[in-house]
């Protein structure tokens, strides 16, 4: 251990420790609870640095503790590779420079690490709820800095917090410029973090207890608005992917799937056209109504016909595309090896589903005959939709369709693929959302994870792949209402999710509230987050004329300069130039006198001043003398520098006391009465 040393001021100690929760907080919960442990560490250690009873750590502890760091993320995030990793870093980082502060200079550096890690909060979340408190963090921040400067005798939070306030509103006008007008580049941590957990839990495989946890979740999904009045809740089936590789108990993604779209399909129907907007979900599909087209570059169309995105998701993102629901996919027929994949089933599963789809064939030779069959059969025999199905053995679709016949959409979907891929036809299951809560507050439509549905896709000739669910022939509610309406007799709609506020919907005011909260978030989202380069492209065409970006920054230079030089002239003004607080004294008190035109007079010395200022305000005599004396005194005087901060503070007392004695007016002069000496006027 080194020598003890405190050269970091307490009062800027304390607003160090400050600024350091207020920024990690959002932070914390997810990180381990260790990562809390070390502040509370690193901060006592400082703290008792502070009160010369611990020195410095030395070289090997300081080796020794980065060490850890370092292995402490390492088998945290299992990588040093990756948002999650690095951000993590530099928080622990940003806790052990406070055991290395030796300087004014250093605590500097802490605050201005504190500026970053307020910005990688973001990364993980861009809600409303974060923004506000990023406002406050931004304001603790700035009042840190303002706190350093503060000498030890002079320390004043409230005074920090104004100075800090004011700044941050001088600096509203340049952020508002540089939000509008800075190109909106794409962000550099754009790529499939480790660690990072997918948001909207739809997986590349899918097994009926995935879907179900889905249903019990409350979260949502994503957001949708439309040009006109959406389309009825039956219709609204938004795709995000196919299933089409089945090896007994799950359905899974094809690679080929990945490819992008060759041209056999045939648009039919009225365009729909509508906006989306999805969290980061770390993976690369989004949501599209059928026959789904964009001019969006992020986006391609799949081989499935499916929207996708080139990268993964990694932050909130707002795309238009339009559908033709009416739209021929693959009508021409499929390719060999396209084909030979629809059709694929293992081995030594599911006997009797096999001699069903056989006894089917053998009655209904045409396809199509043979589709409407098996739904019809789904509807006359007694199947029942729920969410508490028993669980199935290896024969999972055998003991579903003949035993136990109670399942949600995952059974139903999965169970009607083998049986039309058994009887010859090629077929898949399609994941994705089925219908959403239209919010009447902003037009838009709600589609929570309890919406996860699953239908079946089977190819026709003359036709392509046409949609078919068999979960309508169960319970037909759940497709025109909703699921909640489905689960109704059952009451297991979001029975493990008690508080989400969309299980109380049916309660008038929290109902309300849930969507005008909602609707602030959707706006927010829409206009905020949203406003990536397509939306500010837009803005510059409708309010600036052009799009170059030569013409833009001649522009927002010239705005720039409008809106801060006014600042710049009143922030220069003489009267606010730095100087001592004396002549700041003095100068506040000449501009309260001079509403009443006792000011100072060019060339006066204080004691003339004060003279005269007695004889005009003989009430408020005892408040000037205070003043007078006091500033003198300090201005005059030989004063240490142990004695000023004292002197200072009674100068600044008396000053208040004397503004807040002077009057609003100066009072009127006696009357002189003719004939009668000085001292008999007064009486």
């Amino acid at each position: 251990m080194s020598a003890p040393h405190a050269l970091i001021p307490r009062n800027a100690l304390v607003w160090l420790l400050t600024a350091q929760v207020v920024a990690l907080m959002p932070h914390l919960p997810r990180l381990p609870l260790w990562v809390a442990a070390v502040w509370l560490v690193c901060a006592g250690w400082r703290i008792q640095i502070q009160r010369m009873r611990w020195g410095y750590p030395g070289i090997l502890v300081q080796t020794l503790a980065l060490a850890g760091v370092v292995a402490g993320v390492w088998a945290a995030q299992g990588s040093l590779i990756g948002l999650d990793s690095a951000v993590m870093l530099l928080l622990l980082l940003f806790m052990l420079k406070l055991l290395e502060m030796r300087k004014p200079r250093d605590a500097l550096v802490v605050i201005y690490l504190g500026f970053f890690i307020v910005a990688t909060a973001f990364l993980f979340d861009q809600g409303i709820p974060l923004a506000l408190f990023q406002c406050f963090s931004l304001l603790i921040l700035v009042a840190a800095l303002v706190g350093l400067q503060q000498t030890p005798g002079r320390s004043d939070p409230a005074r920090a917090m104004r100075t800090a306030a004011v700044l941050l509103l001088q600096a509203l006008p340049l952020m508002l410029v540089l939000f509008m007008v800075f190109p909106r580049l794409g962000p550099l941590w754009a790529v499939n973090a480790p660690g990072s957990q997918a948001r909207t839990g739809l997986a590349e495989s899918m097994s009926p207890a995935d879907v179900a946890d889905l249903a019990r979740s409350g979260e949502l999904a994503f957001r949708a608005s439309f040009e006109g009045a959406p389309p009825p809740q039956p219709l609204l089936y938004w795709r995000a992917m196919t299933l089409a590789r089945f090896d007994g108990r799950n359905w899974s993604r094809l690679p080929l799937s990945a490819g992008e779209a060759h041209g056999n399909w045939q648009p039919g129907g009225e365009p729909v056209r509508y906006q989306v907007i999805v969290p980061p979900s770390h993976q690369p599909w989004v949501f599209s109504l059928r026959g789904a087209q964009t001019v969006d570059e992020r986006l391609v169309l799949n081989r499935d016909f499916l929207l996708q995105a080139r990268r993964p998701i990694s932050q909130t993102m707002a795309y238009s595309a339009s559908s033709q629901l009416d739209s021929l996919l693959e009508p021409a027929g499929l390719e060999p090896l396209q084909r030979r994949l629809h059709l694929q089933l293992p081995e030594g599963f599911d006997p009797r589903a096999r001699a069903f789809a056989a006894e089917l064939r053998q009655q209904y030779p045409r396809d199509a005959d043979l589709v409407q069959a098996l739904l019809r059969h789904f509807n006359v025999e007694p199947f029942h939709y729920t969410l508490r199905p028993p669980t199935l053995g290896r024969h999972s679709t055998d003991e579903f369709l003949f035993d136990s016949r109670r399942g949600f959409c995952a059974h139903y979907a999965g169970a009607m693929t083998f049986v039309l891929r058994a009887a010859g036809i090629p077929s898949r299951v399609v994941a994705g959302y089925q219908g959403g809560e239209l919010n009447p507050r902003g037009n838009y439509v709600l589609v929570h994870q309890f919406d996860a549905h699953a239908w079946v896709e089977a190819w026709l000739p003359g036709q392509g792949w046409v949609s078919f669910d068999p979960t309508f022939q169960v319970a037909p509610e759940r497709i025109e209402d909703g699921l909640e309406s489905a689960l109704r007799g059952e009451g297991s709609f979001l029975e493990d999710a008690r508080l989400a506020a969309v299980r109380y919907r049916n309660i008038g005011w929290v109902n309300n509230a849930r969507l005008l909260w909602d609707d602030l978030n959707y706006q927010w989202q829409l206009r905020v987050i949203g406003y990536q380069s397509e939306r500010q492209m837009d803005f510059f065409r409708r309010w600036l004329g052009t799009a170059d970006w030569q013409h833009i920054g001649m522009i927002s230079l010239g705005v720039l300069v409008l809106c801060m030089l006014p600042l710049a002239f009143w922030i220069l003004r003489p009267d606010l130039r730095p100087g001592a607080p004396e002549l700041k004294a003095w100068r506040r008190l000449n501009r309260r006198l001079a509403r009443m035109q006792l000011q100072a007079g060019a060339g006066e010395g204080p004691r003339a001043w004060q003279q005269r200022l007695r004889q005009a305000l003989p009430r408020q005599q005892a408040e000037l003398d205070a003043f007078f004396d006091a500033w003198v005194g300090l201005t005059y005087a030989a004063v240490d520098d142990s004695s000023r901060a004292a002197e200072l503070m009674r100068m600044q007392r008396s000053l208040k006391c004397l503004l807040k004695a002077l009057p609003r007016r100066r009072p009127p002069r006696p009357t002189r009465l003719a004939g009668l000496p000085d001292g008999e006027q007064q009486g």
